[in-house]
């Protein structure tokens, strides 16, 4: 399976493999963000979006996130906590 879409750009998705954690490994406190959009911006596999002026992480995100951390080192507010996921679970890069 090629990681090449028809326009040239490179399918993340098909980059890895994620076998989806048994917990949350990113918790976001919503009473601490402050809606900057920091998390949207940083996310390389765009699990974050802006509902009502406040972060909201994708629900399959556990399926997705590649654990760069991003989201947690972006925001300034500490709102986002980020642990890596229990061992056996989590992103295996397909193409090192």
């Amino acid at each position: 399976m090629s990681a090449k879409k028809k326009s040239g750009e490179v399918d993340r998705f098909q980059l890895t493999e994620v076998i989806p954690a048994t917990r949350d490994f990113i918790t976001l406190d919503a009473e601490r963000c402050t809606g900057c959009g920091d998390c949207v911006v940083v996310c390389p596999m765009e699990l974050w979006r802006l509902r009502e002026g406040k972060a909201a992480l994708a629900r399959d995100y556990r399926k997705k996130c590649t654990e760069c951390g991003s989201c947690f080192i972006a925001c300034e507010a500490g709102a986002i906590d980020f642990t890596y996921p229990p061992g056996g679970t989590g992103v295996v890069y397909k193409y090192s």
